[in-house]
């Protein structure tokens, strides 16, 4: 008898059809996404800071108050399956933009991996380099915009 192989969940089923557990399970706990945005007015050019959200745990990635966000902070965006279309404005190394890219998850996510040892051994998170959007006056956050450079943060000099 020839034992049938099964595939992860991530490779069978589409982002759209995913379960709740299945879509949360996908990301990776970067943490990138809840660094503070600017966008131009005029080009609406998205770009990124590394200025935290105040209720991001920068040692550990994780929100503080995750299930009530919506609710603490105005402006938190929530990643559904049904904007993967619009993932394009996520850093390259974002599970779910590689995965609707690509159609597979990182070899270093923890899914795959099994932990987030690999990930945070390639410096994937923000917890090396986020600073507490609380401590910058907003007139000052042009100043610490981003750019992606393979997952990785570089000073960005235009706005």
């Amino acid at each position: 008898m020839i034992a049938k192989r099964y595939e992860p969940f991530w490779k069978t089923t589409p982002l759209k059809k995913m379960s709740p557990v299945e879509w949360e399970s996908i990301c990776d706990g970067c943490g990138k996404c809840c660094l503070q945005k600017l966008q131009d007015d005029e080009t609406e050019e998205v770009f990124y800071t590394n200025l935290s959200c105040h209720q991001l745990n920068i040692g550990s990635c994780q929100c503080k108050v995750y299930e009530t966000r919506q609710d603490k902070v105005s402006t938190c965006i929530t990643l559904t399956p049904d904007q993967v279309d619009e993932f394009h404005w996520l850093p390259d190394t974002c599970s779910y933009r590689v995965l609707y890219e690509t159609k597979d998850l990182p070899n270093w996510h923890p899914l795959v991996v099994g932990s987030d040892k690999e990930m945070l051994r390639q410096g994937l998170t923000v917890r090396h380099y986020a600073v507490n959007e609380n401590t910058v006056d907003e007139e000052e956050w042009e100043t610490h915009v981003i750019k992606w450079v393979h997952g990785m943060p570089e000073p960005y000099d235009v706005i």
